[in-house]
C-alpha cells in the first residue's frame, strides 16, 4: 500500500472524503458530535500475540461510549426510537425505549460477549455520578454488541469496569477516533478490517438548518459485495489475500448503527429514522444476513426539557411532510460512515495468527480513477 495514501499532508488519518464524492454536505467534524453535545470516548485493549489461550489472550477488544447530551448531562433523557434489520445481535435497553420513547443513559458499544460487564459498570457510574435529588431508581442502559473472536480471545472476558470508566473519562467532541479504536478494535468489514466510523449530514428545512449523524460498529458482509461510489469493487480487491482459515464464516457478523439529530422529532418519527440505516448498508453491499445483527438506535436531541417525571411539559416537532431531508441524511451519512471505518482501520493479527487486512487504499484509487 501506498503510505501516502494512509496519511494526508496536515498529519491526520485519510478518511473516505479525501478521495471520494459522497452525496450531501457534512458537518464541521463530519461526525456524530457534529449534534450538540454529543460526546464519544473509546477504550482499546490490545496485547499478546499467536496461538490463542482463553484468559490470557491475545486480546483485540475494547468500548465505545456515546453521550447524546455530552457527560455533564448525561442524566437528561432524549427522545428516541430503535429498528432490526436482522437480529443475531443485541442491543439491551430497547424494550423500555420503545415503550417510553426516551433513551435515560448513555450508549455503550462493545463485543458479544461483554455486555453485561459494560452495562453493569455503567449503572454503578450512573448511580455514582447522579446527584442525590435525582439518584434513579433503576437503569437500563442501552448496550450493543458485534462479534470479534475472530481476531480477539472473547471468551476471555478481558472487558472489565476499568475499561468502562477509561472510556467515560476519554469522551470528548473531536476528534472521534475511527476503525481499529474501542468496541471497533477487533471487527471485520466486507472481509477488511472494520471497525467504528462516523460522519454527518446538515440540511435546511424552511430555512432552519439541522444536522444528522451517525456512528457505526462495522462488523458484516462478504468481500466481493462491497461497494463504494456505486461501483462492486469488492472482487477487484481480492487479489493476492489469503482467506481466512479459522472458523471464519464470511457474512456473520453484525453492525450498530446510532442516528442522532437536533431536528425536532417525536418518537415515532425518530423510529423511521432508524429504519434508514438499512439502505446505506445495502449501499456498501450488506444484505441482512441471516448470521448478521444489524440493530439501530435514533434519538433527538431537540426538546430538552421534555422529559419531566411529575409536571406537563411542551414539545416542538416537525411535520412528517418535512423531514425527507432528514431521512436521506440518515443513508448517506451510514454509507459513508462505513467507508470511513474502512479507511481508518489498519491490518490487525490476532489470535491464532489470524490476519485480517486492511483496504488497498492504493488499489482503490487506482480503481475509482
Amino acid at each position: 500500500m501506498n503510505s501516502k495514501l494512509r496519511i494526508t499532508f496536515i498529519g491526520r488519518i485519510m478518511r473516505a472524503r479525501d478521495l471520494i464524492t459522497f452525496n450531501g454536505t457534512p458537518g464541521k467534524f463530519n461526525s456524530i458530535t457534529d449534534i450538540d453535545d454529543i460526546e464519544v470516548g473509546h477504550s482499546t485493549i490490545i496485547k499478546g500475540h499467536n496461538k490463542l489461550i482463553v484468559g490470557e489472550g491475545p486480546i483485540r477488544t475494547g468500548v465505545t461510549i456515546i453521550f447524546p447530551r455530552g457527560k455533564a448531562n448525561f442524566n437528561t433523557p432524549v427522545f428516541a426510537a430503535y429498528d432490526v434489520l436482522n437480529g443475531n445481535g443485541e442491543m439491551t435497553g430497547t424494550t423500555w425505549v420503545e415503550e417510553s420513547g426516551f433513551l435515560e443513559t448513555p450508549i455503550g458499544i462493545t463485543n458479544t460477549h461483554s455486555v453485561g460487564i459494560v452495562r453493569d459498570s455503567l449503572i454503578k457510574w450512573i448511580t455514582n455520578y447522579s446527584t442525590s435529588s435525582n439518584i434513579p431508581r433503576f437503569s437500563l442502559p442501552v448496550i450493543a454488541e458485534t462479534y470479534d473472536g475472530v481476531l480477539n480471545d472473547i471468551n476471555g472476558h478481558h472487558i472489565s469496569e476499568e475499561h468502562v470508566l477509561e472510556a467515560i473519562n476519554n469522551s470528548k467532541q473531536f476528534p472521534v477516533e475511527e476503525g481499529n479504536i474501542g468496541g471497533g478494535t477487533g471487527m471485520i468489514c466486507h472481509q477488511f478490517k472494520g471497525g467504528i466510523g462516523t460522519s454527518s449530514r446538515t440540511v435546511n428545512i424552511n430555512g432552519n438548518s439541522y444536522s444528522v449523524g451517525t456512528l457505526v460498529q462495522a462488523n458484516y458482509g462478504i468481500r466481493k459485495r462491497l461497494t463504494i461510489n456505486g461501483l462492486n469493487i469488492g472482487n477487484q480487491l481480492s487479489y493476492n489475500l489469503p482467506e481466512i482459515q479459522d472458523d471464519y464464516t464470511p457474512g456473520n457478523g453484525s453492525i450498530i448503527v446510532i442516528v442522532a439529530t437536533n431536528a425536532p422529532l417525536l418518537p415515532n418519527q425518530l423510529k423511521r429514522l432508524a429504519r434508514r440505516p438499512s439502505l446505506g448498508i445495502g449501499n456498501v453491499g450488506g444484505i441482512g444476513s441471516n448470521g448478521s445483527g444489524d440493530i439501530f438506535l435514533a434519538f433527538s436531541t431537540a426538546n430538552i426539557n421534555a422529559f419531566n417525571r411529575k409536571e406537563n411539559t411542551s414539545i416542538e416537532m416537525l411535520s412528517n411532510d418535512m423531514i425527507d431531508p432528514l431521512l436521506q441524511s440518515v443513508v448517506e451519512s451510514t454509507e459513508e460512515s462505513i467507508i470511513n471505518a474502512l479507511f481508518a482501520a489498519k491490518t490487525m493479527i490476532g489470535i491464532n495468527d489470524n490476519k485480517v487486512y486492511e483496504l488497498p487504499l492504493g488499489k482503490l484509487k487506482t480503481i475509482l480513477n
